[in-house]
């Protein structure tokens, strides 16, 4: 099943880009790019909601529905 999980994607002084999430504790994602910084975000969440249900904690995400928003980024 997806899951909707709210990122937060900051550029760093050094020009990378970091990911973070207040719903799922533990993930950071660091990329030098946004496209590479959200696959890296993608996979350290599905890890940690993983070993959270193989020690059956839940996270209280949000299913994704038939429809959502996503901020789509277009560069310049």
């Amino acid at each position: 099943m997806e899951q909707i999980i709210n990122l937060h994607v900051e550029k760093l002084p050094e020009g990378y880009y970091l990911a973070t999430s207040d719903e799922v504790p533990g993930l950071v994602a660091q990329g030098r790019t946004v496209a590479e910084t959200l696959e890296i975000a993608r996979d350290v969440a599905r890890r940690l909601i993983e070993a959270r249900a193989e020690r059956n904690e839940s996270i209280g995400l949000r299913a994704a529905g038939d429809s959502f928003d996503y901020p789509l980024v277009v560069g310049g």
